[in-house]
């Protein structure tokens, strides 16, 4: 993956081969999140901002594994203005969000990864990669931590 942004702000997982990737990258995200002063929260805006980054990065991976054949890598990159999340698979075909569901498939769980990803990220999208995609998103620093030196 693309290494930009801030030195010590850039931080990539592997994910190819390892169990439970979804836990596993959660954790490593909060970690990330510790380190750039996101967590633990001293506002409500950072506590929901934290949340929205854990959740939108439980959808991506857990898409990656459903409709990927499995996440390749997990990338973060932290700017002062924005939260960049990058997650690589092994299926070219871009990812499309479910819009109508019929009768009979409503009542069914999942489904809804990609509408959470549009409603929490401020942008998204993907782009090819050797062997698959890079699904991205990025979300915005809560404007208490734009302030590097607020703590």
């Amino acid at each position: 993956m693309e290494q930009r942004g801030s030195p010590g702000r850039t931080r990539s997982l592997v994910l190819d081969g390892t169990t439970d990737v979804v836990t596993r990258s959660r954790d490593f995200v909060r970690r990330a999140l510790a380190a750039w002063d996101w967590l633990p929260a001293e506002t409500e805006a950072e506590r929901e901002a934290a949340e929205d980054v854990l959740l939108l990065v439980s959808e991506v991976v857990a898409n990656a594994c459903l409709h990927g054949g499995g996440p390749g890598a997990l990338l973060l990159d932290c700017t002062d203005e924005r939260l960049r999340i990058e997650v690589t698979d092994g299926n070219p075909e871009p990812p499309v969000p479910v819009r109508a569901r019929s009768a009979a498939e409503a009542g069914r769980p999942g489904g809804h990864g990609l509408l959470i990803v549009e409603r929490l990220a401020s942008r998204w999208g993907s782009r090819p990669w050797p062997g698959g995609k890079c699904v991205w998103l990025e979300v915005a620093v809560p404007e208490p931590l734009r302030n590097p030196g607020r703590r």
